[in-house]
């Protein structure tokens, strides 16, 4: 068998030729485009297959440096830090901090059924969490950055696991958003009539990020990047310390930093620190790392895992269901609003943000557009999500240590 070394520039250099090629699939292939799967996840996941045939045939052995895949990985979660402000919670009213709360409550919940039906099956509890907010809630992002330290903890073959229910859950999520939304209307007889509240005068572009249609500026780019240099610098010190307690990932202290600097940048007008240009780095390094970590993947690891993660997988469908059902309908108000949030959640909740709005987008298309619940979702996906999603994640993995 050939082995091929390729070093950080070569994997990083790979990372965007898969990406590229996932992008050029995406427009071609409908069914990606229809189910919201990422570029990297495209591009990467063919190229792990084909890694994966070269490997059987003792034909090809690839070993890669993926020390970028960790840079990049906490620059993008150092990003989704600045998205933590508690002044945008405030302002996104009772319906947004309810949503929110329904969104955390399935996240802990996802967490419980992956360990719990896992120890049924007598597999490994931290590669069983695998299953649970991570590739759900968390999506592909979330799980390249959440499996690696899932393997340096002995559950081996977790960065696949995570990754193929990330994928599974984008179909799934997409796939029965809009049954669920119809079977909520007819259950509960509820009247096709959106609400009207002070939310459907806000701009949501506006309101969330401040997108003003301004030619990026090359000062505030390099302004925005020191930023977030400086608050991983700050925040690995602080993660440090809070290692003393709990094992927790690197990338949590810079988080932690860059939303005490959103805050407080929300209080003064001479602290700006230039959400637009922050958001584009959070974006590039997000298809960076995650073409790296797709195309890293080890798929022959599934082996001898297919029944037991088809169990879970269900388990974790049934459970989204059956919640965003009886839970996320109720809290939201039982009303058409809380139908459309539902249907979104579905493809929130299994998925990613996008699927969520697409699932929102298609059932709107059938019945009414609710003002209400395209304000909610963006505010909760985009903003605050991942900041709980990855706390909670943290903390069982420690507990399971």
């Amino acid at each position: 068998m050939i082995e091929l070394k390729m070093n950080m520039i070569q994997t990083v250099g790979l990372a965007v030729i898969v990406l590229l090629v996932g992008r050029i699939l995406r427009k071609q292939v409908k069914f990606f485009e229809n189910y919201c799967i990422p570029s990297p996840v495209i591009g990467g996941f063919l190229f792990a297959i084909i890694n994966l045939i070269s490997y059987k045939a003792g034909f090809l052995s690839i070993k890669f440096d993926i020390t970028l895949q960790s840079f990049f990985m906490t620059i993008f979660f150092t990003s989704v830090g600045f998205n933590a402000s508690w002044k945008l919670l405030k302002i996104g009213g009772k319906k947004v901090a309810t949503f929110l709360i329904a969104s955390i409550g399935l996240v802990i919940a996802q967490n419980i059924t992956a360990i719990g039906v896992g120890k049924l099956l007598g597999l490994n509890a931290i590669l069983s969490l695998m299953t649970g907010s991570t590739p759900m809630t968390g999506g592909h992002g979330t799980s390249a950055a959440i499996a690696p330290l899932a393997e340096n903890l002995g559950a081996s073959g977790a960065s696949t696991v995570a990754i193929a229910t990330a994928t599974f859950g984008l179909i799934a999520g997409s796939s029965l958003g809009g049954p669920l939304a119809n079977r909520l209307i007819k259950k509960h007889n509820i009247a096709i009539k959106p609400e009207t509240t002070k939310e459907e005068k806000l701009k949501n572009d506006e309101f969330l990020f401040g997108i003003n249609n301004k030619i990026l500026d090359g000062e505030k780019f390099t302004k925005a990047f020191f930023i977030i240099l400086v608050s991983m610098f700050i925040g690995s010190y602080v993660s440090i310390f809070l290692n003393k307690f709990l094992n927790f990932p690197s990338y949590i202290g810079p988080m932690l930093v860059a939303a005490l600097l959103r805050n407080i940048s929300d209080h003064t007008d001479k602290f700006n620190l230039h959400y637009e240009e922050i958001r584009i780095l959070e974006d590039v390094s997000l298809n960076l790392f995650l073409g790296m970590a797709m195309m890293t993947l080890k798929l022959w690891e599934l082996t001898g895992l297919a029944l037991s993660l088809s169990l879970l997988l269900i388990a974790q469908v049934l459970l989204a269901y059956l919640y965003i059902y009886h839970i996320t309908f109720r809290l939201m108000g039982k009303n058409y609003d809380a139908v459309v949030l539902s249907a979104g959640h579905m493809g929130f909740g299994l998925g990613a943000t996008p699927n969520g709005i697409a699932n929102m987008q298609s059932f709107s298309d059938k019945y009414a557009y609710s003002n209400v619940a395209f304000f909610v979702l963006p505010i909760v996906g985009a903003l605050f999500i991942d900041f709980f999603n990855i706390s909670i994640i943290s903390l069982f993995l420690s507990w399971l240590q």
